[in-house]
């Protein structure tokens, strides 16, 4: 059986990650972003914003 010369790396298990260079496939993790949990004032200033758009929306559907 003869081959043809290929340019992909066939240990991919896919036809896109086989057509990426390796030092892209080889998926070095991201350094994760600390994130700060938000504390209760930004999650009532949600709560409020949500409440006064659905009561916006209703008294306006039933004016």
């Amino acid at each position: 059986m003869r081959r043809s010369l290929v340019l992909t790396d066939e240990q991919a298990r896919h036809p896109f990650l086989a057509s990426l260079p390796p030092h892209i496939r080889r998926g070095d993790s991201a350094v994760p972003v600390p994130r700060t949990r938000p504390g209760w004032m930004q999650n009532l200033r949600e709560f409020l914003m949500a409440y006064c758009a659905c009561f916006i929306a209703v008294s306006l559907y039933i004016a």
